[in-house]
């Protein structure tokens, strides 16, 4: 049988590249995207054709239309298949409301929660030929509470997760899933951005229930159960994985 395939925007490193990961454990062949470092997404393509698959990266802003229609002219081209979109490439400002510019706005949401809508409407036509498919996107808390200097993250996760509800609906005739995976505080390198990094895992790790934070793997053993057959009637829904920190802010 001709192998599933998977693009996982964002791939070449941290959470997205653990996902790409666990996806070729899984037996999908992989898109590896990213917007920089080619060193490190040709270093995940070698991790993922250890495993057995094929894989291919792709470097694409995602700020830009017409590189994200390039990306998938590519997948077309390589694949002519799409099964699972993990959208997981994330950028943002990270400043006061009242220090927010319109570039700062516009690229945010563009990066964040307009590359959704795109990616998914070239998405959608390649997972129609194999009679289903997945969307998954990562959101995060963000969305739902207010942080210090997160104003346009957190709106454009907001819609983010807003989309994600509107994608099911209209996707789900065709067999094609939506849902969304919000997670705590992660320790990655998008947290060393912040400038109050310390306070934020001393006071994840003081106030979460579970008594720890959030590891990357709680996220992706997530998002695996969401494009698998156990989760076939879950459509429309942000997924909190937090350890219960949530609950108490």
């Amino acid at each position: 049988m001709e192998r599933k395939v998977a693009l996982v925007t964002g791939s070449s490193r941290g959470i997205g590249r653990l996902t790409a990961i666990e996806l070729a454990k899984r037996g999908y062949n992989l898109v590896v995207h990213y917007a920089r470092s080619r060193k490190d997404a040709d270093q995940t393509v070698e991790e993922i054709q250890s495993h057995g698959v094929e894989a291919i990266s792709v470097k694409a802003n995602l700020n830009d239309e017409e590189k994200i229609d390039q990306l998938f002219e590519a997948i077309h081209e390589r694949y002519g298949r799409l099964d699972v979109l993990v959208n997981n490439a994330a950028s943002g400002v990270l400043k006061p409301s009242m220090e927010l510019t319109s570039n700062h706005w516009d690229w945010t949401m563009n990066v964040n929660a307009k590359a959704l809508l795109l990616c998914a409407q070239k998405a959608v036509p390649l997972m129609e030929k194999n009679g289903q498919g997945y969307i998954v996107s990562l959101s995060s808390l963000g969305s739902i509470r207010t942080l210090e200097n997160y104003t346009a993250v957190g709106v454009s996760k907001a819609a983010v997760e807003s989309l994600t509800r509107y994608l099911a609906v209209e996707l789900a005739q065709k067999n094609i899933r939506v849902n969304a995976v919000s997670g705590g505080v992660v320790d990655t390198d998008a947290l060393k951005h912040f400038p109050n990094r310390d306070e934020i895992l001393e006071s994840s790790v003081k106030n979460t229930p579970a008594g720890r934070i959030v590891e990357p793997h709680d996220l992706t053993s997530t998002i695996m159960f969401l494009i698998s057959d156990e989760a076939s009637m879950i459509c429309g829904q942000t997924i909190i994985v937090d350890g219960g920190i949530s609950l108490t802010m």
